[in-house]
């Protein structure tokens, strides 16, 4: 197993929570530890643009690597990098490489920046090898990717012919499948020669799992693991270089000494860690589920202490492009704008419960096929003791029980004309609303999906939590180009954004899960033709 290698960065990526404000003497000791302890890559830091980072020393944000020489000992037993991030360096300053200095250097890059600004980046990543660097290739957020993408970046990166190649879960989002494919359709394509290089993080406590089972599939390829000391890192953090070292030890025949390594922690870590918290949490969690940049999740907590619910909702409440950085007015706008819409809503769910539990329900939605199969409507309402509610509309022929409404727009439409009494209404409504059921909208979005807010599916999730026996749908009908789609043009063509074929996929795919959670729970069925049947 000696094609696996470990590389620490601790001072690096572990540094983040602290702002990388190691004391010099501590950077030392710790390199000098490591390497003492047979680690067989050690990252010293971050190169930054000197002219907007001053070193003054006590920090691993260095501007030359001549600043990191200091920090290497004399006795090289082991291979010591930096860790460039593309765009924060001017790879033009990169002074050839020099033996007491480090000898390899990671370079970051986005996808945006891969697919705007690919010439540059090759570019500069020639440099480094020109230069005499060893280089390694991490593309962040490999979950970002699709297959061909990824394949597009794997030719690329076989033409720069790097030291080591990276699959990187930045945002601790990966389960063991998508490691496990990832690795497969990277291990398939890329050079033989070039390392893959993998880097987790521990929203979902899987990261030790994921290391295990690379090495395990590492039959000829060489591979490199990225891990920190406690597992140190913003949030989750990361993959623990203790674990890890005592897993390859043990098991593979390596020779790590594991009693140093924990000599660093209890000297250098701890007292890190007594004012500075990592490791896995319910907001970890979430950060690990919506991809999101580990800040928000901090911000949210330290700011505002939230609990885990309010939080999931808030940051499933941001573009996914958009929650994967961090802009606090933008979290602000939107917690702001979760206030206004979060009700307690207890007392509602438990008088509509005592109306709906076990009951067969029929809900109307306002679909075109209310219209062309109304004597199919009528003759099944007719035939079985129902509960009938129509969302978003107010038929003229069809006596409903109950009116859901969870667009603001079609609400006014109606609601000076409605018995507030009958209308069950979403919490993001605030025009008009005194004397309605009003349910929390928070609880009832899919918040995991474009379509998040589909007024038809939150009264499904309404119904789910009022425990009704029986759903039937009538006018849930998808969409179809070049027609009348509504019961009436007031209803838009398409949903924003997303084109007929897309709404209908997504919408599908969503009744499919709804069907999945409530299978055995509530039998659902359709009275007119619908694409999403």
């Amino acid at each position: 197993m000696g094609n696996v290698q470990i590389l620490d960065c601790t001072l690096r990526d572990g540094g983040r929570i602290i702002n990388c404000s190691f004391d010099d003497d501590v950077t030392k000791e710790m390199v000098r530890s490591l390497a003492d302890a047979n680690i067989d890559i050690i990252e010293t830091g971050f190169l930054r643009d000197r002219r907007n980072v001053e070193y003054k020393g006590n920090s691993t944000f260095f501007t030359d690597v001549g600043q990191i020489a200091p920090f290497i000992p004399e006795k090289r037993n082991a291979f010591f990098t930096a860790f460039i991030d593309f765009e924060m360096y001017d790879f033009s300053e990169l002074e050839a490489c020099r033996e007491n200095s480090v000898t390899g250097l990671r370079v970051g890059f986005t996808k945006k920046q891969f697919t705007d600004k690919r010439d540059e980046l090759g570019k500069c990543l020639l440099k480094v090898k020109e230069q005499g660097y060893k280089l390694f290739v991490q593309g962040v957020n490999t979950l970002a990717y699709s297959d061909r993408e990824l394949l597009e970046m794997i030719e690329f990166v076989n033409e720069i012919e790097p030291y080591s190649f990276g699959i990187v879960d930045t945002y601790g989002a990966m389960y063991l499948d998508d490691i496990i494919h990832y690795y497969n359709l990277t291990d398939h394509n890329l050079h033989d020669d070039i390392c893959i290089d993998i880097h987790s993080h521990n929203n979902f406590q899987l990261s030790f799992a994921f290391a295990q089972q690379i090495v395990s599939m590492a039959d000829n390829r060489n591979i490199i693991l990225d891990a920190t000391l406690n597992g140190m890192g913003k949030c989750a953090g990361n993959l623990n270089t203790e674990l890890i070292a005592d897993y390859l030890t043990r098991k593979k025949n390596h020779d790590y000494d594991v009693d140093v390594i924990l000599d660093i922690i209890d000297r250098y870590l701890y007292p890190i860690k007594a004012d500075n918290e990592w490791g896995y949490s319910i907001p970890a969690f979430m950060a690990g589920i919506y991809k999101a940049h580990p800040n928000n999740i901090i911000y949210l907590t330290e700011k505002y202490r939230l609990n885990s619910k309010d939080i999931k909702y808030i940051i499933s409440g941001i573009e996914e492009n958009t929650r994967q950085r961090y802009d606090y007015d933008n979290i602000q706008r939107i917690y702001k704008s979760y206030c206004e819409n979060r009700i307690d809503d207890a007392d509602v769910i438990e008088r509509l419960s005592s109306e709906f539990a076990g009951e067969k329900v029929l809900v109307i939605a306002p679909g075109r096929s209310v219209m062309t199969y109304q004597q199919k409507i009528t003759e099944y309402i007719q035939c079985n003791q129902v509960k009938i509610v129509c969302v978003n509309f107010a038929p003229k022929k069809i006596n409903a029980d109950y009116l859901f409404y969870a667009n603001t727009i079609h609400w006014e439409k109606i609601s000076r004309t409605v018995e507030h009494s009958r209308c069950i209404v979403s919490s993001n409504i605030h025009v008009d609303t005194e004397g309605v059921n009003l349910v929390d909208y928070s609880s009832l979005i899919m918040e995991d999906s474009v379509l998040y807010d589909n007024s038809t599916i939150m009264f499904l999730n309404l119904l789910k939590k009022l425990k009704v026996k029986e759903i039937m749908l009538a006018g849930f009908d998808g969409l179809r180009k070049g027609e009348e789609n509504y019961v009436d043009n007031t209803f838009p063509k398409q949903n924003g954004a997303l084109g007929t074929d897309e709404t209908n996929r997504e919408v599908k795919k969503l009744v499919s899960q709804y069907k999945a959670k409530t299978a055995g729970k509530i039998e659902i069925g359709f009275i007119t033709p619908s694409i999403y049947a």
